[in-house]
């Protein structure tokens, strides 16, 4: 009867973890689509609107420290 207890309780457990993980990967999806990663052309964008006439290296400086940083 002990056993059949464990096997109830590690059943649901890796249901449980199957069903986080969807729905864990769902929200990430969607966070992902609603506020994409910043990348060169949206940097660009961001300078011209401070008035700054960004050079393509300054905009490689800008993301290896993104990048840097969000390691």
């Amino acid at each position: 009867m002990d056993w059949m207890y464990f096997v109830v309780g590690l059943i649901a457990l890796l249901a449980g973890a199957a069903i986080g993980f969807f729905i864990a990967r769902k929200y990430m999806m969607t966070y992902l689509k609603k506020n994409p990663p910043i990348n060169e052309n949206m940097l660009r964008v961001m300078m011209m609107q401070m008035g700054q006439k960004p050079s393509q290296k300054k905009i490689n400086q800008m993301m290896k420290a993104m990048q840097n940083q969000m390691k």
